[in-house]
């Protein structure tokens, strides 16, 4: 007897769920407890990360989960709506994919640095510095390649008949917050400010922005979408 099996397109929606939950799970871990933002001192940092090494400990473990999700969303989303973007010679879908590579890869650098601080909290002032202006660096340079996924599969999304302008308009707004957040990275890991908060407000977009994209992902009909008619980009979910 042949077992059925589940459509890529609704995995990859729960991958975006979970990924989501993921991340906001580890930042729920973190910040009560204390995490430095991008800017503080770093001896400051230093003392964080040997007193919570434990707990640092404990967060990092379920990064590589997340970025497990991420791939699988990305993978789905580009598996949903590449037939129709090669209709029109376009390739947003990959763009934003390539961004979801790019965050998991910068992001191993800002877990690999937690990791080292609170393995070498013992090292010397001059060690603590050079790790923590290296996490700053990468967590706020990560903004360019939130910003790629969000613009490149919101553009791709909503052409495909994928996703709702609302939304789409949502991952702009994120994608833009990101984005202006990583070119401000120098003034951001200065000092501590409220120039933090807009790559903050970019972040919580961005997890609002792959709940709604996932739970439209694992919703949608099976086979390729289209992009939509006279009923608005939405109507034109068909089955393969």
């Amino acid at each position: 007897m042949e077992v059925p099996l589940m459509r890529f397109s609704r995995i990859g929606g729960a991958a975006a769920v979970g990924f989501a939950v993921t991340i906001a799970t580890i930042n729920l871990i973190m910040v009560p407890a204390g995490l430095p933002p991008a800017g503080t001192d770093a001896g400051r940092a230093a003392a964080f990360f040997a007193a919570d090494g434990r707990l640092v400990g404990v967060a990092s473990a379920l990064a590589p989960l997340a970025w497990i999700l991420a791939t699988l969303f990305g993978a789905a989303a580009v598996t949903a709506v590449r037939e129709s973007e090669q209709a029109r010679q376009e390739a947003w879908s990959l763009v934003g994919f390539a961004g979801v590579l790019l965050q998991n890869l910068t992001f191993a650098g800002v877990i690999a640095a937690r990791l080292a601080l609170a393995r070498s909290a013992g090292a010397g002032p001059q060690a603590a510095a050079a790790l923590w202006a290296w996490h700053d660096a990468a967590f706020t340079l990560n903004g360019t390649f939130l910003a790629m996924a969000l613009a490149g599969l919101s553009v791709a999304g909503l052409r495909a008949g994928l996703i709702r302008p609302w939304l789409a308009a949502l991952g702009a707004l994120a994608a833009v917050l990101q984005f202006t957040s990583a070119c401000l990275a120098f003034l951001v890991i200065e000092r501590a400010g409220p120039l933090g908060l807009v790559g903050l407000a970019g972040w919580l977009a961005w997890v609002v922005w792959l709940v709604a994209y996932g739970l439209r992902l694992a919703g949608a009909p099976a086979g390729p979408v289209q992009p939509g008619g006279p009923g608005g980009p939405a109507a034109g979910l068909r089955r393969g």
